[in-house]
């Protein structure tokens, strides 16, 4: 870590911060103590003059992210997703920060791709365009290829990207370092774990190799989604800093102008996208976390294209389950089961009571029910829901954090193409079929069946399990130089005995 590098752009920050009027915003986003606020003002008051004046029409925030360059707009875009860390007003902000920079050259991005992929670019495309749009880390081009002819969309990063965003995050975890010194009571904001989930995120996004990944594994989940197509990946033309992918043609999900004029249904749009996002998220557990209509288009024949997969989503089978119960619960207003998916999940202390969360989470879904259908929100349901478990001592899940944020996105989406949607009407099915096939008696046998598999693993190693139990039972000693004690003799003879009923399960099944 270099510290005078530190110093000085965190000084330049501070002074931004000040200068464009967004130091007291961030500073009350992140409910900062006095000593943090001292230190913060101090870095950036006297310095003012040195701060970058940045684009007066923005709000202060974004206007400051904007000024201080990519690193800082990507992690504006970062926070964005994490309201219970910045506050929902800061988080709506954020939401809206845009990433437009001034591209690099055509001739830059051809050296770099020359260099990655090693052949130079006009055997390998007849056209290459001028950037069409540039962003904090890559920009796009359009061409064609030379032996196909098909059009296609080539991701570049920008050249010595790496460099400055490994500048600027060694200058936020200083940042964060200072705030864990000078300020305890911040400490509760998780300063370095925020800075480290940042980090993961840009890393991730310096390796095309693994968006390119992450547009894979979203294609083999939703090959058969009607409706619903990705471009597809070329990669013999895809590297670390270089990605191919099939272009995509289209209106603009964000163009209704352009929707009526191509003859689409905009209402049939709108609850398709939702229907999307929640089998996204319930059935395969991988979702895009991204999904606004800058990444979104129509297709002549009316599918839904997505693209730009630097941002997904993930959420393991369990937490799904424990999702669509509550989703589904609040549906059907059980409000008491609720209640109780939370305590058997573990989300709430078991020495809270359940009825009084139960009567706190009707409070919750009572009001938003007696809303018109235009006006009920998933997401706004979401948000109540965690401030209540919150207050009931449930710690803060990031992965529905980033649910709940791209839920909110979605419905936007859907509500810009028809206000009348009804967000409930489209989620019950989708949530039931979940519940169907996840709790009901098919999901108790493919449990089992998974379970089998897995016991039946030690199958082949049961005749030395056996053995080795044999020799600790007979003889003490023996168990000990061998690693076993007397305390592992019942569990070794069960896990024995279970792996044989599992290895015959499996085979009968």
């Amino acid at each position: 870590m270099r510290g005078p590098h530190n110093i000085i752009r965190l000084i330049r920050t501070g002074a931004t911060l000040e200068r464009t009027g967004a130091m007291n915003v961030v500073l009350d986003a992140f409910e900062a103590p006095a000593p943090l606020r001292f230190v913060a003002h101090a870095l950036g008051w006297p310095f003012k003059w040195l701060g970058y004046k940045g684009d007066p029409d923005m709000p202060p925030a974004t206007r400051a992210l904007t000024a201080l360059g990519p690193a800082y707009i990507k992690f504006g875009q970062v926070l964005s997703t994490r309201p219970d860390v910045v506050g929902d007003d800061l988080a709506q902000q954020l939401r809206v920060l845009q990433d437009k920079l001034p591209p690099f050259s055509k001739a830059e991005a051809m050296a770099e791709v020359e260099k990655e992929l090693g052949v130079p670019v006009d055997q390998l495309f007849s056209e290459f365009s001028e950037p069409i749009a540039a962003a904090s880390i890559a920009q796009v081009h359009r061409a064609r290829l030379a032996d196909t002819g098909q059009d296609v969309a080539v991701k570049v990063l920008r050249p010595g990207i790496e460099k400055a965003f490994k500048k600027d995050v060694d200058a936020f975890y200083f940042a964060a370092r200072i705030v864990d010194l000078f300020a305890p009571g911040a400490r509760r904001l998780r300063p370095m774990d925020v800075i480290e989930h940042f980090d993961g995120v840009v890393q991730g996004e310096l390796d095309l190799r693994l968006e390119s990944a992450a547009a894979s594994e979203f294609a083999a989940n939703t090959v058969n989604d009607a409706g619903f197509q990705l471009p597809p990946i070329l990669w013999n033309l895809s590297a670390r800093r270089v990605m191919t992918l099939g272009w995509a043609d289209g209106a603009p999900l964000g163009d209704n102008d352009a929707l009526d004029a191509a003859g689409h249904d905009r209402r049939a749009l709108g609850e398709r996208v939702l229907s999307l996002f929640l089998n996204h998220a319930l059935r395969d557990g991988y979702f895009h976390a991204d999904m606004h209509q800058g990444n979104l288009k129509v297709a002549p024949n009316g599918d839904i294209i997505a693209y730009d997969f630097g941002i997904m989503g993930h959420i393991d089978e369990y937490t799904r389950r424990v999702y669509a119960e509550i989703l589904f619960g609040f549906i059907r207003r059980d409000y008491k089961r609720v209640a109780e998916v939370h305590f058997e999940a573990g989300y709430v202390p078991a020495n809270r009571d359940v009825d009084e969360f139960a009567r706190a989470l009707r409070a919750v879904g009572e009001p938003i029910f007696g809303m018109d259908a235009d006006h009920i929100s998933m997401g706004r349901l979401l948000n109540y829901l965690f401030e209540v478990t919150e207050r009931f001592g449930m710690e803060t899940r990031t992965e529905l954090i980033l649910l709940q944020r791209t839920m909110v996105v979605v419905e936007g989406v859907a509500r810009s193409l028809d206000p009348r949607i009804n967000i409930w009407e489209v989620a019950h099915p989708v949530v039931e079929d979940y519940i169907k096939g996840s709790i009901g008696p098919r999901a108790i046998a493919s449990d089992l069946f998974t379970v089998a598999k897995v016991l039946a693993r030690f199958g082949p190693r049961l005749p030395a399990l056996v053995e080795q139990a044999l020799i600790a039972q007979s003889n003490p000693k023996d168990a000990s130089d061998t690693g076993f004690t007397s305390r592992w003799k019942p569990a070794l003879i069960g896990v024995g005995v279970g792996a044989a009923i599992a290895a015959i399960i499996s085979q009968v099944i």
